[in-house]
């Protein structure tokens, strides 16, 4: 995620989860996995590591954490060599929400040590029941370190008077409501997770001998595994030696009827387009939507002289904008793909200075514009989605400035109303641009200073998200229609994972 996504109030997922079970360097290829998974988050990262100590004669943790990117955590090289032993891993890559970066144990994966051994946690997703498990637990004595919804279930498990570990774990996964995708890592074995719902993505893998298991497909190319499959809604996939040896891993399901409701944002914006989620290709998916955007809002040339150039918003609106282009082109319109704004991939954070000047200083320090491209052109430019609108208007302004003849706004999402409560960091209602202007596209249109500004309906959206299998969406933030109930008090101050 860049430095715009987070000015701009970008919704921001929570966190990338990897695992992996059966492989000599468990640790370097987790590295490598959650390097892949950088962009779901970027505040801090861990990897957890089992292995047998042969002189004690029992199984052994061993954790690295901190706060940070993948590669800054893990400079050191002796840490995945000589630290991080074992030939299982989990690692997490975490976005905190308001108050929640300073605590240190907020930073994942989650471990404990119990009656039934060592058990870690990687979660993404949100429990929508966090508050009221966690003041009953805490009723019964129960002390937290974190502030972490995650945290819960491993006070769960470790309750629980099931016979066995798996039985505990399922009994901690009943209790909880909401979003999780989860990799545990036990004395034994290396389990996958998914909710009900499946809100959050959750792909499993195979690299020779080993299992893998990720939020995105990304994460399995990087190391060469083998995409095998989603992790089921409401399954627990345990990958342990025995079904190493068998080909047959052990799989569970909760009591609760799977209901899939995938979370359409991860197709709009979250996931990189090189992965594969919900048994899909992102790019497919946002080529798509950039397509049928053209369809329903097109930019036509009025004049011979007119020169139509489209522009994505870099990164995460690339691929769409190519759809939109080649759509644009297939109606006989004459538009061309430029590239018009040149993101710098060498930003790191800037505190953000209090005065006009210094936000429109901060929004030209991360982008530039091509002027040759845009100066007396008619601009379109194509985002995957306006959330607080504040550097929508900014590049704007700076567009303006490399003189273009009109700007038209395009996004590939309708406008969003509505926080999440699944495992997204949304900025709060009031904050949305959609609704400090009454939900009226005329009234942002003017806000953000463009010539026309049209949103992708939630007709269309639907129509681009695959529906094989009977797949179901969860569209809350455009909506308001949550598939999942929440407890009213959460805060951000608590759901963090």
């Amino acid at each position: 995620m860049t430095e715009h996504d987070r000015l701009e109030g970008k919704p921001r997922c929570h966190c990338g989860i990897f695992g992996i079970f059966n492989h000599p360097d468990a640790a370097v290829m987790t590295y490598y996995g959650l390097h892949a998974l950088q962009h779901r988050g970027q505040e801090a990262t861990g990897i957890v590591t089992s292995d047998f100590d042969l002189v004690k004669r029992k199984p052994r943790f061993h954790t690295h954490k901190g706060v940070g990117l993948v590669a800054e955590v893990f400079k050191d090289p002796l840490i995945l060599k000589e630290q991080l032993r074992g030939r299982a891993a989990i690692g997490h890559n975490r976005y905190s929400t308001t108050g929640a970066s300073e605590n240190k144990f907020n930073i994942q994966p989650l471990v404990v040590n119990y009656r039934e051994g060592n058990l870690a946690l990687g979660h993404n997703g949100n429990l929508t029941n966090f508050n009221t498990l966690r003041e009953k637990l805490q009723a019964e004595g129960t002390i937290f370190q974190s502030t972490s919804d995650s945290e819960i279930l491993l006070h769960l498990t470790a309750h629980s008077r099931k016979e066995n570990q798996i039985q505990q774990i399922k009994e901690a996964l009943e209790a909880v409501d909401g979003a999780f995708s989860l990799v545990m890592l036990t004395d034994t074995s290396l389990i996958a997770a998914r909710d009900p719902h499946g809100f959050r993505p959750l792909a499993l893998g195979k690299l020779g001998d080993s299992f893998v298991v990720a939020s995105e497909t990304c994460a399995f190319d990087i190391i060469g595994a083998e995409y095998i499959g989603e992790v089921e809604p409401g399954e627990i996939l345990v990958i342990d030696q025995e079904g190493i040896e068998s080909g047959t891993l052990k799989s569970y399901h909760l009591s609760k009827k799977p209901s899939p409701h995938h979370c359409i944002f991860e197709y709009i914006y979250f996931s990189r387009p090189d992965s594969k989620i919900f048994g899909e290709n992102v790019d497919k998916v946002r080529r798509k939507l950039g397509k049928l955007l053209a369809q329903q809002s097109p930019v036509k040339p009025e004049h011979e002289d007119d020169r139509v150039v489209v522009i994505s918003v870099p990164d995460s609106s690339n691929t769409a904008t190519l759809g939109f282009v080649r759509e644009s082109n297939k109606m006989g319109e004459d538009v061309r793909l430029e590239i018009g704004l040149i993101r710098s991939h060498y930003v790191g954070r800037t505190f953000i200075m209090p005065d006009q000047e210094g936000r429109e200083f901060n929004v030209k320090n991360k982008f530039n514009t091509v002027k040759g491209v845009i100066k007396g052109r008619k601009v379109v430019i194509v985002d995957d989605s306006i959330v607080r609108g504040t550097t929508s208007r900014q590049l704007v302004r700076l567009i303006r400035e490399a003189e273009p003849k009109e700007i038209h706004f395009r996004v590939t999402s309708p406008p969003i109303k509505h926080p999440c409560h699944y495992g997204m960091d949304f900025p709060s209602n009031a904050e949305l641009i959609a609704n400090r202007c009454d939900s009226d596209v005329e009234k942002i249109r003017q806000e953000l200073g463009v010539d026309s500004l049209a949103y992708l309906s939630m007709e269309k959206l639907l129509e681009a998200a695959p529906s094989d299998h009977g797949a179901q969406y969860c569209t809350a933030c455009f909506s308001g229609t949550y598939p999942v109930p929440f407890d009213r008090e959460t805060t951000k101050d608590v759901n963090d994972a």
